[in-house]
């Protein structure tokens, strides 16, 4: 007669899973990335502020980009002053249409150029307000400290 061995095998760590799930994130979080660095024209160096809070993005904000010739670009593609405002309509419009609440609300955040003009920018802003938008942000940067 064979006498068995009461004992448990070891447990073995499954290693499979683990690596699906790194892999994963990993995909979840550069594509992420690419998106939010989409929205940033490189070519938009952002005023400095020393009292600018940095406020967390809001998921549904619309990133304005003016560069220091005066040239809008909202994800990459150019806009004139009159196609922003048209864009920015449609924008209200299907919020309104979906029901999401109060569509001038709809939160956007301008991105000028630390060497544009007041002129430019105040243009711009006039376009949003037209559109029918009053959440309107100005993004800076924190000044260098010294």
């Amino acid at each position: 007669m064979r006498i068995r061995d009461a004992s448990q095998p070891p447990v073995s760590f499954q290693l499979a899973p683990m690596i699906d799930i790194v892999f994963l994130l990993l995909i979840f979080f550069l594509v992420t990335y690419q998106i939010t660095e989409q929205e940033k024209d490189s070519q938009v160096a952002v005023p400095t502020s020393t009292e600018g809070a940095q406020v967390a993005r809001v998921a549904n904000e619309i990133v304005i980009n003016i560069t220091q010739e005066g040239s809008i670009t909202i994800s990459g593609e150019t806009y004139t002053k009159e196609e922003l405002r048209a864009k920015l309509e449609r924008i209200v419009k299907a919020a309104e249409t979906a029901g999401q609440g109060s569509a001038d609300q709809q939160p956007v955040r301008l991105r000028g150029d630390g060497e544009t003009s007041w002129q430019t920018m105040t243009e711009v802003m006039d376009e949003v307000l037209k559109a029918g938008i009053w959440n309107i942000r100005f993004a800076s940067r924190d000044a260098p400290k010294q």
